[in-house]
């Protein structure tokens, strides 16, 4: 017979962020809405690239276009979803307008168009945390103040045991954000495999190929963990992490 395995409580939620438009600049949330698709809001819009022909990834993200995560969302009132965005110029313009559309393709050099999607588009999972001790054992060895915009985490981790990379030990466990029974949780599906977007600086997209290197020297080119959503509720900051084993 299994024994029984207790649930531990591994530390609290130090931050949490989402992304309305793909690889534009998140937003620091103090709460946030957790539904079947991740966090309300979170990933909902893309831009789509309209001279790709090859039928593959159609979405601009900053691997193509750097600049993009200098671009940043903002809404109004108290929709998930924002209404305009400012550019690294300081305009703010609709987000669906011709105008944000010509500024970024002129930036860009290629035709977008703004996409919105009710369930979001995601890359591997709908939800992504992180430990900040592993950012901050990451950017020491590569030699930078830590950021966690670089890492672009829906979650950030604050442990109780401040050892870097314990993400890795909750692949395949459940995470449950509060201690009552109706807590909002996620099942951790597998590790973060990073990508060169790491390298770029937040505020001016330039690239520092050392926080890759860094990454993949240290940890198999992976720092933190995507997860799905096992019950869904509200999140918030400070709320206690707690473990479940099967």
């Amino acid at each position: 017979m299994d024994s029984f395995v207790m649930p531990l409580t591994i530390g609290h939620v130090e931050a949490l962020y989402r992304y309305p438009v793909k690889s534009m600049a998140g937003e620091s949330l103090h709460s946030a809405n957790l539904g079947w698709h991740g966090i309300e809001g979170d990933r909902r819009l893309a831009l789509r690239r309209l001279e790709d022909r090859g039928g593959g990834f159609p979405w601009l993200t900053a691997g193509k276009f750097p600049d993009l995560i200098r671009f940043t969302p903002e809404r109004g009132g108290t929709s998930d979803l924002p209404t305009h965005i400012r550019t690294p110029d300081g305009q703010s313009l609709p987000i669906f307008s011709e105008e944000l559309a010509a500024e970024i393709a002129r930036r860009y050099n290629s035709p977008v168009e703004m996409m919105h999607y009710k369930h979001g588009i995601f890359d591997e999972g709908t939800i992504s945390l992180i430990a900040s001790d592993t950012i901050c054992e990451l950017s020491r060895l590569a030699g930078l103040n830590p950021d966690v915009r670089r890492f672009r985490p829906n979650i950030l981790v604050k442990l109780l045991q401040p050892i870097p990379f314990q993400e890795d030990d909750w692949v395949g466990c459940i995470l449950s954000f509060g201690e009552s029974a109706d807590a909002p949780a996620v099942s951790v599906t597998l590790r973060d495999e990073r990508c060169a977007m790491l390298n770029l600086d937040p505020d001016t997209a330039q690239p520092n190929p050392e926080m890759l290197k860094a990454v993949v020297h240290a940890h198999q080119n992976t720092a933190g963990v995507y997860a799905a959503v096992t019950r869904t509720g509200k999140l918030a900051v400070g709320q206690p992490i707690i473990l479940n084993r099967h």
